[in-house]
């Protein structure tokens, strides 16, 4: 069948109309059952339509079109970007690029992306705008308003999410100011206050959204009525649809509603949307919306005084949570709203502190920080597998992951009921056959009695907490729990300048904010430690603070207590009874070959050489040779693995944290956080000599934790690494003692030792303070 110009226009141009004018003589195939949100029924009315041998031109390109916004709103991103591709094909193949059609397909691919998390990828997609031409047509220029309100929408939502305020703020003025044509007051009216109150809720700006919500209710009251009258006279169908119009447009909408009433100060009548929200049949199954109403129910009884009621809120929040996949928002695009999960955390773990629930208080710390590593490894798959039967974990690990496409999946016609005890089951099979593996793809803690079992008798665990200005102390010993309330004000500002001062090479400046952190760090709750030998699992900011380096107007914490590191507590259980084998000593690796002469270390070339003369059968490569394809030969071969290289760390994109050592045929020699998870090692100590985080970086500590956690995934027993880049020769020196030590005692001992001794030659912390053992001391 071969479409003429002025044929392709008239289809489309009526497509266009019966979409725009909400007219419903199609029937109830096509725009019926995307307006009623019927999108399953949609899914295989149009996959059966697209087949037909009859199907060309405008007709195929609104089917294809449908057929992706059926997989997209029904969560199946697994079908959206090849659906997506097709339809530019499509769009190409008939020319209809003219009338700036492909827009729409590049606003669907950027809304998954955003739902997806894949952030900066969504803005690239929302920037597109084709060339639309001038096509004089009352249809065409409302349909171009249409598009262009919710392309608006979607890029301010896409600026603010990649935390680019000042473009997220231009284009929402844009928006603002997009004029709505007289024809297409009512319709394209509430399409504009709908997509300004996202854009607002994005911002922060809950005041103008609910202006623009509450303005547009006698608009969608309007719709609302008529629609199902229109339904019922034209096409014969389910005159209301209600469950999948309310859960797919209603709800969102009255969860804008109720979020703005309460960040606004309305508590009364918020807590009177939320609560009405919560007795609606399907909202649980509607998880990301879900866990966000239970949470701000919490924050409400909170307010209110109602401390169980809100403990009871958060739990079932978090509930919620912990069955998710981290990396994907169902309802950002509908919301304009991604809640931050960690809230959630926060809010319980602070009420149970203040009930005393010390050790339910503990565990939730706990979880939020086995959330944290399970959302930045979330969209991992290829982990290796350490122990059992490798084809039977993969697979258990494969059905896991459809179990939780299934739960986003949102198609009314599923029944999900039992999708959350298979989903359970699973789990379960998992931490059992692959505990250490599961601990990064789903929440896992234990309570504290199994963790003081674990804890040696001579030693203090001492794990913070840090969000906002709420700082805690937890203290745990083999016997006791306590926890004590820091004062965390400022904390990342006296941790950066802590750190600045260190650079200060002639000053003695770095004394003072020394004996500041540790003031609100350590003194309070110096009391409580009775043992001379600490584990410390710090957070956030706190990764990146030489805790060694605490002064307290007379010593350094290093001169009194002997110090390891961990992830977290619950990483205990997978270190424990790890010790050292009778493989060959030390596989070093230094100044790697890089391209550029400005990479090169010759200390640390020197330092590689002079450090495996401290262990017989050791082995070293340099320059070229100290590739990762030597690694990946050798690795597992030695006790211990020494890198005497470059580090890079990036806090926006942890897993990208990485050393590098020289390219080659097969190998690029960046060893990435992300690879370290699907490597074996399988050593006793991995030493990273030459780390750079930069003094006067800090982030959230996931760069730090996701390359230290990965070394101990791939089966180190623990690391030492340096928290900046440290003098060359100072370090070449430290380390050759650290090594030798080890012959005589542990690690930790082996460390303090070589740190203390550096330190008499080079009082200055910058020299010493840098390095921290983190995992087993033995």
């Amino acid at each position: 069948m071969i479409v003429s110009p002025n044929s392709m226009k008239f289809m489309l141009l009526l497509l266009l109309y019966l979409q725009l004018m909400g007219c419903y003589a199609m029937g109830p195939n096509n725009f019926t059952l995307y307006s009623e949100g019927r999108f399953s029924e949609l899914a295989q009315y149009e996959e059966m339509e697209i087949t037909k041998p009859n199907k060309s031109g405008a007709d195929k390109i609104s089917d294809i079109y449908y057929l992706c916004e059926a997989y997209f709103n029904l969560k199946k991103y697994d079908k959206v970007f090849s659906c997506i591709d097709n339809l530019e094909v499509n769009l190409k193949r008939i020319n209809m690029w003219l009338l700036g059609v492909p827009t729409r397909p590049s606003m669907i691919r950027a809304a998954a992306n955003l739902e997806l998390g894949n952030y900066s990828q969504a803005l690239k997609d929302a920037q597109v705008i084709y060339s639309e031409h001038t096509i004089s047509d009352v249809n065409i220029e409302m349909w171009r308003t249409v598009v262009n309100i919710r392309r608006l929408s979607l890029l301010t939502i896409a600026y603010a999410l990649n935390n680019d305020r000042a473009n997220a703020e231009k284009t929402l003025g844009t928006l603002e100011n997009t004029k709505i044509p007289v024809y297409g007051w009512g319709r394209i009216l509430t399409e504009k206050r709908v997509c300004l109150a996202r854009a607002y809720m994005t911002l922060g700006k809950y005041d103008k959204a609910l202006s623009e919500l509450t303005e547009g209710v006698a608009l969608s009251m309007f719709s609302a009525v008529f629609r199902p009258l229109g339904n019922l006279l034209l096409s014969g169908t389910n005159p209301f649809a209600e469950q999948t119009y309310d859960s797919y447009v209603q709800v969102p909408r009255y969860f804008m509603m109720s979020k703005a009433l309460l960040e606004t100060g309305n508590i009364e009548k918020a807590k009177q949307g939320y609560d009405s929200l919560l007795e609606r049949q399907l909202i649980s199954s509607n998880g990301e919306i879900y866990w966000l109403i239970l949470y701000d129910r919490g924050r409400i009884a909170e307010k209110e005084g109602s401390l169980d009621q809100a403990i009871d809120f958060y739990k079932r929040a978090i509930e919620v949570i912990e069955q998710q996949r981290s990396t994907i928002n169902t309802e950002v695009n509908k919301i304009g709203f991604v809640g931050d999960k960690q809230d959630v955390y926060h809010h319980l773990i602070r009420v149970l502190y203040s009930r005393k629930e010390y050790d339910k208080a503990f565990e939730y710390v706990e979880r939020a920080k086995s959330r944290a590593l399970v959302d930045l490894l979330a969209a991992k798959k290829d982990f290796a597998v350490k122990v059992g039967d490798a084809q039977e974990i993969r697979s258990m690990m494969a059905k896991n992951d459809a179990i939780e496409v299934e739960a986003i999946n949102q198609d009314t016609a599923i029944d999900k009921s039992n999708t959350r005890g298979v989903s359970i089951k699973v789990k379960d099979e998992i931490i059992n056959k692959a505990p250490e593996l599961a601990s990064l793809v789903t929440v896992t803690s234990k309570p504290v009695t199994e963790l003081q079992n674990i804890l040696p008798q001579d030693e203090i665990l001492l794990e913070y907490y840090y969000r906002d200005k709420d700082l805690y102390a937890f203290i745990l010993s083999s016997k006791t729990l306590t926890a004590i309330k820091l004062n965390g004000d400022n904390l990342a500002e006296d941790v950066i300048a802590f750190r600045k001062s260190i650079e200060m090479l002639n000053s003695a400046h770095f004394l003072d904010i020394s004996l500041k952190l540790y003031q609100r760090l350590f003194q309070p709750i110096e009391h409580a430690i009775d043992k001379r030998r600490l584990t410390i699992v710090p957070h956030s900011v706190l990764h990146y603070l030489p805790i060694n380096a605490l002064h307290d107007g007379g010593n350094y914490l290093i001169d009194r207590y002997s110090i390891r590191m961990m992830p977290s507590a619950d990483a205990l259980r997978y270190l424990t009874g790890k010790k050292s084998t009778n493989k060959a000593g030390i596989l070093a690796f230094g100044n790697p070959d890089l391209g550029d002469p400005k990479y090169d270390l010759a200390y640390a070339q020197k330092e590689a050489i002079e450090v495996i003369k401290t262990s017989p059968n050791s082995k070293v490569f340099l320059r070229k040779e100290a590739s990762e394809e030597a690694l990946r030969k050798y690795g597992s071969s030695y006790n211990y693995i020494h890198f005497a290289t470059h580090g890079q760390f990036y806090a926006e994109t942890p897993l990208k944290s990485a050393l590098r050592l020289s390219p080659d045929s097969q190998y690029d020699g960046v060893i990435s956080a992300d690879k370290l998870y699907s490597m074996q090692l399988d050593a006793d100590l991995v030493t990273l000599s030459a780390c750079d985080t930069g003094l006067s970086k800090i982030a959230n500590g996931d760069d730090l934790v996701g390359l230290t956690r990965g070394f101990l995934y791939a089966g180190s027993s623990s690391i030492v690494a340096s928290l900046w880049k440290v003098d060359d020769l100072a370090t070449s020196q430290l380390m050759m003692r650290f090594y030798k030590e080890m012959q005589g005692t542990d690690k930790r001992e082996a460390l303090r030792t070589a740190a203390l001794e550096t330190k008499e030659k080079y009082p200055h912390p910058y020299y010493w303070a840098s390095f921290q053992l983190t995992g087993m001391s033995e």
